[in-house]
């Protein structure tokens, strides 16, 4: 029977419990054990695809097609595996759900109520996890933090899940703050016995506490809360804030936590492996040459935007044996004639994908930049668009071409939508969302880069480079190295007569993992590492093959 392991948070937001929900992960499928993992989220709208960065971070996109939380990405990137529109459950499907069935007669005239109809909903989300991914233990994580108004119908159907499928087949982790005092130079536990007081008001009982810090957690204070709380010592883990995010499945592994969910879930797992992950860990904080990338984008304020992107850059750096140094470049900024030095000053430029014309011309003038300066260039999704506009602008000379998303009149729509989609008044149905084919063209640097003929990638995304302008822009120096199966989509762009011009028209990011950075990504970081004059010192201590991460199936 498929085992479940429920985590809560409290005291305050933004604890890293997503990270914590994703390290458990890890030690666990080190045992040898299958893992799901999905997230609860108490917002009212039915996916983030619609909400600002601002809002929610990152867009998260699986290989359906789901517009998923960022968490999906911390999940995705520490367990390995990929994930599905099931492993995201928000207030707004299970509301709009449950009107369905209502207008559909399905409650046979019954007063719908959050007590059983929605709670029921929310379990049946939970074991819908289990039961399409096969998994022996789901890990499933609420958003939010005990107390909070939104999130009392999922901890209410967290506490049903323990009479549903019986105690020995459930675990409760809850992840609170020790907040430090410097007038008392102590760390204090009193906001965590109240948090678990609440939860333990909701009918739940944690069985083991994660103890946020940025100071070393003492075993008195270990011992104070497992009196406290009611939980074994044992189950009452300090998380200290550590150099690296990757450090945290070791810490759980290191504190017994591993063994002790094994014992208490009475799970068949073999003792862990995490060599691999323990190479990773030491690899990254092993003191390194570094490269400087600039990411060019309109929400740099806020790194979450950025996430999936700005870690597939960290592990390819690793991977080529040097850090990367990232510089967040406002791309308004570059647009009102500002911060133009800070391109100056870098060994890579990186766009990123987004929407809207806010801070496009800054973009361009990144792409350009890139292009007359031969700085290794990789452009994702909407920086493959740029890439594109800014060598068109060149090559008729005007400054007229331009994106139909951006400029409907425009006499050059070099980035257009496609014919059959103009018609089409909701947004959501000219999205090409999810795991697409590319073909690529042998003897090219996308092909040298996958070093295979076929792969599967990911987009988010409505418009596409226009067929029509294929011949103009191959004359001025574009390759199309990557191509639709029927030839009709360009997926990947180069420049011919450059050390690294890429874009994509996918989302490469999301692919890219810890131990098998994304190929386009490595292939990148290695142009910057040539650019910076840095050695070719690529360390073997375990990485997996680059290749790897597009080696995908499309079923």
């Amino acid at each position: 029977m498929t085992k479940y392991i429920f985590f809560t948070g409290g005291v305050v937001s933004s604890l890293g419990k997503g990270v914590a929900a994703a390290s458990v992960g890890r030690i666990m499928k080190s045992r040898g054990l299958s893992v799901a993992v999905q997230k609860l989220d108490p917002y009212l709208n039915v996916d983030p695809g619609t909400m600002s960065p601002y809002e929610h971070g990152e867009v998260f996109v699986l290989d359906d097609g789901a517009e998923t939380d960022l968490d999906l990405g911390a999940y995705e990137r520490f367990i390995d595996e990929n994930l599905t529109q099931a492993s995201n459950v928000t207030t707004g499907q299970v509301y709009q759900e449950v009107i369905a069935r209502e207008r559909h007669g399905d409650y046979l005239g019954k007063t719908i109520q959050v007590i059983p109809h929605v709670t029921d909903l929310i379990k049946a989300s939970i074991t819908r996890v289990a039961r399409e991914s096969g998994a022996e233990l789901v890990i499933v994580e609420v958003g939010g933090t005990v107390g909070d108004i939104e999130s009392q119908p999922f901890l209410e159907a967290l506490r049903q899940m323990r009479k549903d499928v019986g105690r020995d087949n459930t675990f409760y982790v809850h992840v609170t703050l020790l907040p430090y005092l410097e007038a008392t130079g102590e760390l204090k536990t009193k906001p965590t016995q109240h948090s678990v007081r609440e939860l333990r008001g909701i009918g739940i009982q944690p069985d083991a506490i994660f103890c946020r810090a940025d100071r070393p957690v003492e075993d008195a204070l270990r011992e104070k809360i497992a009196l406290f709380c009611d939980v074994d010592e044992r189950a009452v883990v300090p998380l200290p804030t550590v150099e690296t995010i990757y450090e945290v499945p070791l810490m759980l592994e290191e504190a017994g936590l591993g063994d002790f969910v094994v014992e208490r879930l009475k799970l068949p797992a073999n003792p862990p492996d995490l060599t691999e992950w323990q190479a990773l860990v030491s690899e990254m904080k092993r003191p390194k040459p570094s490269v400087s990338v600039a990411i060019v984008g309109k929400y740099v304020e806020l790194h979450d935007a950025y996430t999936s992107v700005r870690e597939a850059l960290r592990f390819a750096a690793v991977h080529q044996g040097c850090d990367a140094d990232i510089k967040w470049v406002h791309s308004e900024h570059l647009e009102r004639g500002r911060d133009l030095e800070l391109l100056e000053q870098v060994d890579g430029i990186l766009v990123p994908g987004g929407f809207g014309d806010r801070g496009i011309e800054g973009k361009l003038r990144a792409a350009r930049y890139a292009r007359e300066n031969k700085v290794p260039y990789l452009g994702l999704c909407l920086g493959m668009q740029v890439m594109t506009v800014d060598l068109a602008r060149h090559a008729f000379s005007s400054d007229d071409p331009n994106s139909t998303e951006f400029d409907v009149n425009t006499k050059y729509p070099v980035i257009d939508l496609m014919p059959e989609q103009r018609d089409i008044a909701d947004l959501g149905g000219t999205m090409r969302l999810g795991i697409y084919p590319c073909r690529l063209v042998e003897g090219t640097k996308a092909y040298a880069a996958y070093g295979q003929e076929l792969v599967f990638e990911r987009h988010r995304h409505r418009f596409e480079l226009n067929n029509l302008y294929r011949r103009d822009l191959s004359d001025a120096g574009m390759v199309f190295s990557g191509l639709s199966p029927n030839g009709r989509l360009v997926e990947i762009a180069e420049l011919r007569d450059h050390p690294f011009m890429l874009g994509c028209q996918f989302h490469p990011e999301f692919t890219s993992r810890p131990t098998r950075p994304h190929p386009l990504f490595n292939a990148f970081v290695e142009a910057v590492r040539e650019r910076a004059g840095l050695e070719q010192v690529v360390e073997d201590w375990g990485v997996q093959s680059a290749v790897e991460a597009s080696e995908r199936v499309s079923e």
